[in-house]
């Protein structure tokens, strides 16, 4: 713990936008198996990410990668011969026979690679010309430097591990609508550290534990201790609308949102 001796719900009180302009950041991913050399198969993909910029209630693009990549085994791409001419490649260096199933899992392991080296390289194109707010659909702490960096936020809408165990776990997962808990950092093999909260963005009674709850990551500084209650309002102010045709609705916020369906209609 960061904050508090044991985790506490904070509320926030009224959501409230943010004074300043907000980016977002986040990548878009498709691919599919095109044909098969024997049982390895060919997978083709493109990957994209970009950051929009709102100021006021306009969004403009500040930056934005795509990369249209093909991926299999060395012998599958040697086949596919000047088909691939202008087509980016990925080798699967794989020790065992092929398999259909286990190398496209892998395939699907680099097309992940490969979109979030494009998330980088859009966030660290951003960086080098605005200095301001960036959010950033997922976690900071595989980039020492978004960690650090005063003005960037990591959102998780995730919750594939959990922080705590027994009623302090009990306490997260029953966090109530407009609250936060206490700030903490967790002990893992992240390449860096960061101060997290979780704050609830929609009443989940009735519904279940997970529902519109989300994860901040922010730098490990004082700054942020004292501004997660402002940056949590900012953030409850930035949900998506319940009308938004999306299965995480409840957890996405409203400017990664039109970051991808701004790179869907692109893409």
């Amino acid at each position: 713990m960061v904050e508090d001796t044991r985790l506490t719900a904070h509320p926030i009180g009224e959501s409230a936008p943010c004074p300043l302009p907000l980016a977002f950041l986040d990548g878009v991913q498709r691919w599919e198996v095109i044909a098969y050399a024997g049982a390895a198969p060919l997978v083709v993909a493109t990957v994209a990410a970009a950051v929009r910029r709102r100021e006021g209630k306009r969004f403009s693009t500040a930056a934005e990668t795509r990369r249209d990549v093909v991926i299999g085994r060395p012998e599958a791409l040697e086949l596919a011969g000047a088909a691939l001419d202008g087509w980016e490649t990925r080798a699967l260096m794989l020790e065992e026979p092929p398999h259909p199933v286990a190398d496209a899992v892998q395939a699907r392991i680099t097309v992940e690679r490969e979109r979030a080296e494009c998330e980088l390289e859009a966030g660290k194109a951003f960086r080098k010309r605005d200095a301001g707010w960036l959010i950033v659909d997922g976690t900071l702490t595989e980039v020492p430097e978004w960690a650090a960096d005063p003005k960037m936020l990591g959102v998780i809408k995730s919750h594939a591990s959990l922080p705590f165990g027994g009623p302090e776990l009990e306490a997260y997962l029953q966090l109530p609508y407009a609250h936060r808990t206490s700030l903490y950092t967790r002990s893992s093999r992240a390449r860096a550290q960061v101060y997290s909260w979780a704050l609830r963005l929609w009443e989940w009674e009735g519904k279940d534990l997970l529902y519109g709850l989300i994860r901040i990551e922010a730098a490990p500084t004082e700054e942020t201790i004292a501004r997660a209650d402002e940056i949590s309002r900012w953030l409850l102010q930035e949900r998506a609308p319940i009308s938004t045709p999306d299965m995480r609705w409840d957890r996405l916020l409203y400017g990664i949102h039109d970051v991808e369906r701004y790179l869907k209609a692109r893409n």
